[in-house]
């Protein structure tokens, strides 16, 4: 794959209870969302336990990505909400479609 075809990913995470999120960026989501699911990292989604990938979407450019990353993570939770819940109603775990 040439560097220019990679694709890039803006997603949202949950925690079981849908009350706390995290908005990440990565060019390899299977990997990434993994890594939040088993615990593979100190921080903010392992302290919180976030491991429910709640709402993706791809980016052409790593540089498109970092700045709707930025974009969203600016967003009051309020919007975030609802951008998830117009992709995802149900707020189901949306590992099982990455495999």
């Amino acid at each position: 794959m040439k560097m220019d075809e990679r694709q890039y990913y803006i997603y949202i995470m949950a925690n079981h209870n849908d009350t706390v999120l995290y908005v990440g960026s990565t060019s390899d989501l299977m990997t990434r969302v993994f890594g939040h699911k088993n615990k593979l990292a100190d921080g903010f989604t392992k302290k919180y336990n976030i491991d429910k990938l709640v709402y993706y979407e791809v980016c052409g450019t790593r540089e498109t990505a970092v700045a709707r990353e930025k974009q969203l993570k600016g967003w009051l939770k309020r919007k975030k909400i609802e951008l998830v819940t117009a992709f995802n109603p149900l707020w189901r775990d949306l590992w099982g479609e990455l495999q």
